[in-house]
């Protein structure tokens, strides 16, 4: 199984993780997770909307255009505010799931 992230995804949970300063070990954990991924360049976003059935902020855009440019079969996002109304939907053979929901998948 290929793992891929894009250095865009790696950035932001960075951030997301550095205004939790009291959390050193999810950090860690965020490197060691990274260092086992491959990490791919990652789309511009155009600010312009990517399908005319796909409405996502200019933010996510780079998430969803890394993971059709890798060629990846799933898009894992915790972010149901944007990604929510995809979940379980394929964009460009791109199936969207909650971690959590991938996870359980795999188990059954």
């Amino acid at each position: 199984m290929r793992r891929v992230t894009s250095v865009y995804a790696a950035e932001e949970a960075r951030r997301n993780l550095s205004r939790h300063l009291s959390r050193p070990k999810q950090r860690e954990d965020l490197e060691e997770l990274l260092g086992s991924v491959e990490v791919i360049a990652t789309a511009p976003s155009t600010g312009q909307p990517l399908f005319s059935t796909i409405e996502l902020p200019d933010k996510d855009q780079p998430i969803l255009l890394a993971a059709i440019g890798a060629w990846a079969t799933h898009l894992l996002s915790g972010d149901f505010q944007h990604f929510g109304s995809y979940y379980g939907k394929r964009i460009e053979g791109v199936l969207i799931l909650t971690p959590g929901d991938y996870l359980s998948s795999r188990t059954e």
